[in-house]
C-alpha cells in the first residue's frame, strides 16, 4: 500500500522551491528550461520547469524516477492519462512509452532521476529475483520521495559511490513495496556474459558493433545472448548501445558542439538520422533540448 506523504518530504520540497510568502503555495515556473547534473555511471539527474505539453511520446531504457515539485504533471502511460501532484513520486518502467507536460496554466516544476536497470539487477542479484514492476506510475509514498530527494537535492554536486550503493538499495526496497506483480525467481541468467556484452557495448558504442563480436566475447549465440541481456537489463543489446550514443551526444551538445558534428562523432549516419533517434528516445528534438537547457535560470544550485 502507498504511504502518506510525510511532513519531512514537504520540508524537503520547500528547500528546493521557494514558497510565496504567506500563501503556502510554491511559486510557478517563470521560464522554461532543463538543468542537468554531473553524471554518475548508470544514473542521470535533471531538473525541469515549463508550461504546456513539451515531450512527445518516447521511451527510455532506464527507470525514470522523479518527484513533482510544483504544478500538476501529466503524461500518458500504459494507455491512460496520469496526473502527479507536488510531493508525489513518478515511477516509469524501462521501455514504456510516455509523453509529458504541465496539466494547468500554472506550469510544472519537477526533478527526475534516470536509473539503469543494471544497477538494480546487481543489487537484487543475490536474491535471484527479477526487476520490480510498479504498475501505478504515480505514488504517494513519503519515504520513497525522501530517498529520491536525497539524490535530487543538490544537482550541482557529484554523487558519491558509497552514497549510490545505499541509494540503489533503498530504491530497490521502495519499488518492491509497490510492485503489484510478485517478483518471481529468475531462471538461470548468464550474468558474466551479459556484463561482458554490456561493457563491450559501452566501450565501442560510437561504432557499429556486429553480432559476431558479441558472440566471440560471450561464447553465446546472438539469440541466446539477446534473451539473457533483455532479462537482465530490460532492453536489447542494440537499444542499449543506441542509448549510450545518445547520452554521449547530450554531453557533447552540452559542451557547445554543433548538431552535425555531434551526429558524426557519435556514430549516426547524418544529422537527420541523429534527430530521429534523439526525438524517439527523449520526446524532443536536439534543438529543443539545447534550447531548454539554455533557458534554465542561472544560479540554481550553481550548476549548468
Amino acid at each position: 500500500m502507498s504511504q502518506d506523504l510525510t511532513p519531512q518530504v514537504f520540508e524537503g520540497l520547500e528547500r528546493l522551491c521557494e514558497p510565496q510568502r504567506g500563501s503556502g503555495m510554491l511559486a510557478a515556473p517563470a521560464t522554461s528550461g532543463i538543468l542537468t547534473a554531473p553524471a554518475f555511471p548508470g544514473i542521470e539527474r535533471i531538473e525541469a520547469q515549463f508550461s504546456g505539453n513539451v515531450f512527445e511520446p518516447h521511451r527510455h531504457d532506464t527507470y525514470a524516477l522523479g518527484v513533482t515539485l510544483h504544478g500538476v504533471q501529466t503524461f500518458t502511460y500504459r494507455g491512460e492519462r496520469r496526473f502527479s501532484l507536488p510531493g508525489q513520486v513518478i515511477v516509469l518502467h524501462p521501455d514504456e512509452e510516455h509523453d509529458g507536460g504541465a496539466a494547468t496554466e500554472a506550469g510544472l516544476h519537477y526533478r527526475m532521476l534516470y536509473l539503469e536497470p543494471s544497477l538494480l539487477m546487481e543489487c537484487l542479484e543475490a536474491e535471484k529475483i527479477g526487476l520490480p514492476f510498479v504498475e501505478e506510475p504515480v505514488i504517494g509514498d513519503g519515504a520513497l520521495a525522501e530517498v529520491l530527494l536525497g539524490a535530487l537535492g543538490e544537482l550541482d554536486r557529484e554523487l558519491d559511490e558509497l552514497f549510490v550503493d545505499d541509494f540503489v538499495s533503498r530504491v530497490a526496497g521502495g519499488l518492491s513495496r509497490h510492485s503489484q506483480v510478485r517478483r518471481r525467481p529468475l531462471r538461470a541468467v548468464a550474468w558474466r556474459q551479459v556484463r561482458a556484452a554490456r561493457d563491450y557495448l559501452e566501450a565501442h558504442a560510437l561504432r557499429p558493433v556486429r553480432s559476431g563480436e558479441l558472440e566471440k566475447i560471450t561464447g553465446l549465440d546472438r539469440f541466446t545472448l539477446s534473451r539473457h541481456f533483455r532479462t537482465a537489463l530490460a532492453t536489447s543489446p542494440h537499444r542499449y548501445m543506441l542509448m549510450r550514443r545518445l547520452q554521449q551526444a547530450k554531453a557533447l551538445m552540452g559542451a557547445g558542439e554543433g548538431f552535425a558534428d555531434v551526429a558524426a562523432a557519435t556514430g549516426f549516419a547524418d544529422q537527420a538520422h541523429f534527430n530521429r533517434h534523439f526525438k524517439k528516445a527523449y520526446g524532443i528534438t536536439p534543438g529543443q533540448w539545447a534550447s531548454l537547457r539554455r533557458g534554465f535560470p542561472q544560479g540554481r544550485n550553481g550548476a549548468r
